[in-house]
């Protein structure tokens, strides 16, 4: 194909993919299957690639992630983000909207919104594309996440309609609960600390360097305010409706999250119902927000210095509850975490019944100074995982027994560890401990490793109890009659076992490294190390510095991944799953050309033709290496603006050749 039908073909795929993706994130409905949209999408990316002088920074292909964000861009607010009066007290809202009808002198209406407990976010849009998403900062200025806030698919990277030329739309990205329990699941399932809730996991996320990363966790967004100099509406309701006409996802009168209302009778409502019913909704509220309609009696009212006098927040109160601390007990995970539970006298909190707590480790318990029977408080309201918060030490009985941290593994009775730096306890009997082995099987045939269809935890559980699977690579020595024996087990499940099984050796070589579990080698850092060594015979032998060269990869990592082949029971098992045909080995993608064949190349900085990861992709096309510090191995360094003053000294004092952005275009002939 050539330039020109690639470019026609890009704006169709690219206005096609928008508009589905619109229908399915926004509007909840689609016209196409996953599969044919999934067509679509790759078809876009196979061009992009081919046409990288084609591919739009707002292309819907960006909403994968992918680019690498060193550091954030400080940007100053063309509006202030100011923070809002809050109020605890009904008592309060009726004396501020007393002040305000005594202040304007004549009817107002006013906006009742939910107020989310995420990240305050501004996007600005120019012709109706997307330009720069700025955090609210210190109100005055934020930082840059557009990278990050593109993959969220609820945010339009173009708009349709009467758009203005020139505005910024604000509001709140929130993580969905139901996103968010299953993050956490599968950290539990890691034996990984859990995120304690929804806001602060939300605005971790946007700070996360891989964008990709961002985009596989399912981050949300309701956008609800307009700044711009010539608004096509005269009020904050009527602009936040007229915003759904352009493509944005906004709070919508039918669910009740916006309201307009005459009174404070009708702000009373709407505080009242939300008080009960928020424990209905799929995210995290705090509370809700009351503003003045109009703009033109908001710009009467004006600002104090920190915040809007035409909109206040109501804030709910935390709930709390107590309950008795029946016991402490202690689950290990598949690394050998140690996490101490509280299990508690039932009780409803949030809508739940709360039977267990989380304490976390060590020194969360010694905080607490927590006793057998103690009076605890429980809170959530933020917190989705139930915290105990306080002890009621007035009630605790003088024979109280103190709780003393284990100091052996509650399923194998070794002598736990706790390392540097570390807040955890370890069982370091990773070979022997029953919850260590299975949760290692558990992980290796997991969704996003070798996603075995047929074969769950509770089957591996049965398996290892029957002692046909010890580690991994006895998965793929199993035989149908010995499964058959087992209970609960029938000829077309057994079936679709092994057929799972032998459709996993076609699983691809990056997901094969992650589903071994090495320590600190998650999924991508897996892809990172995958694209680096581009074999697993390699991996099993590469160097400290061989392994510290690989974009993203640390020391701790490196060392993690050495200590992993150093041990032979590892080495037997890899040598055995390449041997049953499991893929261990980077299937090269097809070269553009081999102009860069042998070069080793550090791209830094910020470019205008290209971003980062395009960069990288068109070095690895013509048979380049992209490696991320540099050495006197390092062939060139491709030099962006902003790069680190101490990058380019040491390029220099190396005597390694220093490309621009537009020497390296004039050489590739790109």
């Amino acid at each position: 194909m050539d330039a020109k039908a690639a470019k026609e073909r890009i704006s169709e795929l690219i206005e096609q993919i928008n508009r589905h993706n619109h229908l399915y994130y926004v509007e909840s409905r689609s016209e196409i299957s996953d599969f044919d949209f999934d067509q679509l999408l790759n078809e876009l990316i196979q061009l992009e690639a081919a046409h990288p002088e084609l591919a739009d920074e707002n292309s819907p292909s960006k909403r994968v992630g992918g680019d690498i964000t060193k550091k954030f861009e400080t940007v100053k607010h063309q509006y202030p983000m100011l923070s809002l009066s809050n109020s605890y007290s009904k008592e309060e809202i009726i004396e501020w909207e007393q002040r305000l009808k005594k202040s304007i002198g004549g009817k107002i209406q006013y906006v009742c919104e939910l107020k989310y407990d995420g990240v305050a976010i501004g996007i600005q849009y120019e012709n109706g594309v997307f330009k720069r998403a700025v955090t609210r900062g210190d109100g005055t200025q934020g930082e840059d996440v557009s990278n990050n806030v593109k993959t969220i698919r609820t945010i339009p990277l173009m708009l349709q309609g009467d758009y203005p030329p020139q505005f910024e739309i604000r509001g709140e990205i929130f993580f969905p609960l139901s996103a968010f329990h299953a993050l956490n699941a599968q950290r539990e399932k890691d034996g990984e600390p859990l995120f304690a809730n929804p806001r602060n996991t939300a605005s971790g996320t946007l700070k996360l360097q891989d964008s990709t990363i961002v985009a596989q966790r399912g981050l949300d967004c309701f956008l609800y305010g307009i700044y711009g100099d010539d608004l096509p509406m005269d009020g904050h309701f009527q602009s936040v409706q007229k915003a759904k006409e352009w493509g944005f996802k906004v709070p919508m009168p039918a669910h009740r999250y916006i309201a307009l209302v005459e009174d404070i009778a009708g702000i009373m409502d709407f505080i009242n119902y939300w008080d009960t019913a928020r424990n209905q909704l799929p995210f995290e509220i705090d509370g809700v927000v009351i503003k003045v309609n109009d703009y033109g009696q908001q710009q009467d009212l004006g600002f104090t210095a920190k915040s809007p006098r035409w909109a206040i927040a109501y804030k709910f109160q935390t709930e709390r509850v107590s309950s008795k601390l029946e016991s402490v007990t202690y689950q290990v995970g598949r690394t050998g975490a140690i996490t101490p539970v509280a299990n508690l006298t039932p009780v409803a909190l949030g809508g739940t019944t709360v039977k267990r707590a989380s304490l976390h480790n060590a020194d969360q318990i010694e905080k607490l100074d927590l006793h057998l029977e103690d009076v605890v408080y429980i809170e959530k309201g933020g917190e989705i995982i139930p915290k105990i918060v306080g002890v009621a030490t007035e009630f605790r009985q003088n024979e109280a027994l103190r709780i003393q941290f284990i100091a052996n593994c509650p399923e194998c009775n070794t002598l736990l560890k706790r390392y540097e730096g570390e807040a955890q306890h370890y069982c370091p009997n990773e070979k022997g401990c029953p919850p260590q082995i299975t949760g290692k099987i558990s992980h290796f045939i997991s969704r996003k490793a070798m996603d075995i269809d047929g074969l769950g935890s509770e089957t591996i559980e049965q398996l290892f109890k029957a002692g046909l699977v010890k580690n991994v690579a006895d998965i793929y020595d199993l035989k149908g009659e010995e499964v058959l024996k087992l209970d609960r087990m029938g000829e077309k499940s057994v079936e679709n076992m092994l057929n799972g099984i032998a459709a996993s050796k076609a699983v691809p070589f990056e997901r094969v490294l992650f589903a071994l579990g090495i320590r600190y080698v998650g999924e991508t850092v897996a892809r990172k190390i995958a694209q680096g060594v581009k074999s697993m015979q390699y991996l099993m032998t590469a160097s400290y510095d061989e392994l510290i060269a690989i974009d993203e990869v640390g020391e701790k990592i490196a060392i993690s991944v050495q200590a992993f082949f150093t041990d032979q029971d590892n080495c037997e098992i890899v040598q055995r799953l390449m041997a049953h045909g499991l893929q261990m080995e980077t299937i090269e993608e097809e070269k553009a050309g081999d102009q860069l064949l042998g070069k080793s190349i550090v791209v830094s900085g910020v470019f205008s033709s290209f971003s980062r990861d395009e960069l990288k992709k068109i070095i690895v096309s013509h048979g380049g290496k992209n490696v991320s510090s540099i050495s006197n191995k390092t062939d060139f360094l491709i030099a962006g603006d902003k790069m680190g003053p101490a990058k380019l000294e040491k390029a220099n004092n190396l005597g390694v050749q220093i490309l621009s952005e537009e020497e390296f275009i004039t050489m590739m002939g790109l």
